[in-house]
Order: structure tokens, then sequence, then C-alpha cells
């Protein structure tokens, strides 16, 4: 395990002992955060990628957790999408987690960027800004963004809570290496993000990164400097984050 303030790192042989890892971790850190709020509720923010499957299906069986004392939100949404596209982030969700869990969450606040966009933006961060958030459940792109915080538009010193940004290029084509979208003219050339800000506000974070495709971002993240040519390096000065990866995300630090 690597270490540096409260930042870990995991690595372990495959995803499927990553994902149990990592599961484990986000349950652990979740009944924490509940028993904290003695009989309060807690406030979770979710990313949607075929990366989180596994942590995401291991909270979705877990017998532990009380959901109905969960709000969650969702990081980040395509602009353009169709209200019932399966590659809609909020829907990806409700597949994997929001509706699968034998105890409703407590609520379930979704990132619809239709109509007026700006005003969804402002109305998001509204809620967002109401109570603080305790726990974050992340992965990171082939380009090193954290939610989609792409290299030309992160910002860690950021005013927003939400924003609208651009989808470059590397962002893209991984929807496509990760069968989201069949070609790279299907992928939405923007989106809505919660800010790095906003997801550092979190008091906890697990990040689950697996596949050989995030391998150089992985090496950068943990080895490069702390800059948003990168933006996921900030993660190393999270106040408390706990990353996992597998062997072949992690190949280029072993």
């Amino acid at each position: 395990m690597l270490s540096e303030s409260s930042f870990t790192v995991q690595v372990f042989e495959n995803r499927e002992k990553m994902g149990k890892a990592a599961g484990s971790c986000a349950e652990r850190v979740i009944l924490q955060a509940l028993k904290d709020a003695g009989e309060g509720a807690i406030r979770m923010i979710f990313a949607a990628a075929p990366s989180q499957n596994e942590v995401l299906a291991y909270l979705a069986a877990s017998k532990k957790i009380d959901w109905s004392r969960v709000d969650a939100f969702h990081m980040d949404e395509y602009i353009g999408l169709s209200s019932d596209a399966p590659q809609g982030f909020g829907n990806f969700l409700d597949a994997h987690l929001f509706k699968q869990t034998k105890v409703p969450f407590r609520s379930v606040h979704y990132l619809r960027p239709e109509g007026n966009v700006e005003a969804s933006v402002e109305a998001y961060a509204k809620v967002l800004s109401e109570k603080p958030v305790d726990v974050c459940l992340l992965g990171i792109g082939e380009n090193g963004h954290i939610a989609f915080n792409d290299p030309a538009f992160a910002d860690f010193h950021d005013k927003k809570l939400v924003k609208v940004v651009g989808l470059d290029e590397v962002c893209r084509t991984q929807q496509v290496h990760d069968g989201c979208f069949k070609a790279l003219d299907d992928v939405p050339l923007q989106a809505v993000t919660l800010t790095i800000p906003m997801l550092f506000s979190a008091k906890h974070a697990i990040c689950t990164v697996p596949a050989s495709t995030k391998a150089h971002a992985v090496r950068e993240m943990i080895k490069g400097p702390i800059t948003e040519t990168c933006p996921c390096s900030i993660l190393r000065m999270y106040p408390d984050c706990h990353v996992f990866f597998d062997a072949d995300s992690a190949k280029e630090i072993l």
C-alpha cells in the first residue's frame, strides 16, 4: 500500500478482487458515515461508468446499508441525449443501483441538462450547496479526468459547483472503448459536470480504476506533478481518499 497523507492506494491481481475490495471499503465508509450522522441522513455522489460496475453491484447486494438514510447525487451528465438513453448517467445508476436496492434511497437528485441547461445547472448546484457531502464514489478517465473535468476544463480553484464543459476527443473515444457508444460521432460534444472543488468537498472518497486503458493516467496520477493537465492528480491531496487499481491499470507504476 502506498500512502501520502490520507491518500491510500491498493493494487489487486484482477478486476474482480479489486471491485470486491473497493465495494467492501465503500460499504464500511458509508456505514461509518451513517453512524456519525446519528439518526440523520448522509449525502453521496456517484460516478456512472463501467469502471464502477463491481462496486455498485457490491453495494446493491449489501444487507447492511440503510439506503433510506441516503440522499444520492450523480456527478455528470451528457447534454443532448434523449431522457431514456441507456448511456445517460442517471439511467445507468438507476439500472445498477438506485432502483436495485431493496430499501429505496431517501432521495435521488438527477442532473438533467434539458431545456434551459444553465437553469438546470444552477438548480442542481443550489441543492448540492444546502448540506455537506459525506461520500463520493468516482473513477478516473483515460485523459486523467475526474467527473467530466477534462484537462482543458479542469480548475482546482473553480468558483462554480456545477458547470457546462466540452468533451475532448480522448474522453469521447473512451466512451466508445467502454462500449457505451458504437462510434465517436455518437458521443455528445458537451456535458454538465460537478467541478473539482465540489467533488473535493466530500468528506470521503473511494476511487476505483480498472483496465489497461487507464494505465498512463494512473502513472501520471501517482507519479506525476499535481496539475490540471492530469486532473486526477489532485486526489493525492484529498482529505480521505481510498484508491483501488487492478494489475492492468497499475502496470506502469508497479
